[in-house]
């Protein structure tokens, strides 16, 4: 099993920048892909940013590419978000997510069916 625990969310100011924080903790070792999903009020999950643990290659929704970099640091079991140049849209809960295999980020249900998730953290981008 493996748990997860989001921070860092909070409000922001369109065009404003805001780093969220994924800790990872449990049997990691196990992992082999983590990612960023955001839900907004009435609407499903959707991916956001992908990471390969072993390779670190990284995938992209195309609506925030360009403004968000995922990035971890592997020795403290951290996944973190940066997001810059926020935009109203971006307001959502986001949650992380950890696979023990490679999947793709547009496969939400899969990825809600077979990997771990954390409760979420709530971001709010005023305008």
């Amino acid at each position: 099993q493996v748990q997860l625990m989001e921070s860092g969310g909070g409000s922001g100011q369109a065009g404003g920048s805001l780093r969220l924080s994924c800790t990872a903790s449990g049997n990691t070792y196990t992992l082999s892909q983590m990612a960023w999903f955001r839900q907004k009020p009435g609407k499903g999950r959707e991916g956001v940013a992908t990471i390969l643990v072993d390779t670190g290659r990284t995938d992209y929704d195309d609506s925030v590419k360009g403004r968000f970099t995922i990035s971890q640091d592997n020795t403290k079991n951290i996944l973190y978000l940066q997001m810059n140049n926020l935009k109203p849209e971006d307001s959502a809960m986001y949650l992380c997510a950890a696979s023990t295999r490679p999947l793709d980020l547009a496969s939400t249900l899969i990825w809600v069916r077979r990997a771990f998730w954390g409760p979420g953290t709530q971001v709010q981008v005023d305008g």
